[in-house]
């Protein structure tokens, strides 16, 4: 080309191939399906779940019935975690569509948060279900908790069938219990 530097030509062509590149990447990303709730390795699944109880932070007591009647997502988690925050509107529709048939219940677990900061969070959530305080950290130790937000899928009869780390979905959660009735039929 006359009147274009070969170093010129260069960078044209390098900033075409950087920008082809990049938009096939955000083709591929933006058809990918989306994420879906996937159960982990736990050595507690299988086996009857660790007693939970305390004090909620409306100053109640609550303990979890050793076999619920019912599953039960029993859900650790902080105000300033961000995955937290994307799954807590996924909590609340769980909770809101399992609370007329009563199949299914949430139950959550503060993670190393104060409960002035964690009560703010789950009232502006609008989140109705028992939350336990756990200044100890110690129903946390209990289940093997190192970082929020993770969930466990608790039977009607008191055992742990699934281990979530990360944000969970209503329709995640549904999809655990119908493989946990299906298996355990």
């Amino acid at each position: 080309m006359p009147g274009v530097s070969p170093a010129r030509h260069r960078a044209r062509w390098i900033a075409l191939g950087t920008l082809v590149v990049t938009a096939g990447l955000v083709a591929v990303l933006a058809s990918r399906p989306s994420a879906t709730v996937a159960a982990l390795q736990s050595p507690l699944v299988g086996h009857p779940a660790p007693p939970v109880s305390g004090v909620t932070l409306d100053g109640g007591s609550y303990t979890l019935p050793r076999a619920p009647g019912h599953y039960v997502v029993l859900n650790f988690f902080a105000s300033w975690c961000t995955p937290c925050q994307v799954e807590g509107p996924e909590l609340v529709k769980f909770q809101f569509q399992h609370q007329a048939s009563g199949n299914a219940s949430v139950v959550s677990v503060v993670f190393s948060d104060t409960s002035a900061a964690a009560r703010a969070y789950q009232q502006t959530l609008g989140a109705t279900w028992p939350t336990l305080a756990d200044p100890g950290g110690t129903i946390a130790l209990d289940y093997g908790v190192s970082h929020p937000p993770s969930t466990y899928l608790i039977a009607p009869d008191g055992r742990l069938v699934a281990y979530i780390t990360g944000p969970v979905t209503a329709s995640g959660l549904d999809a655990l219990i119908a493989k946990a009735q299906v298996s355990h039929a």
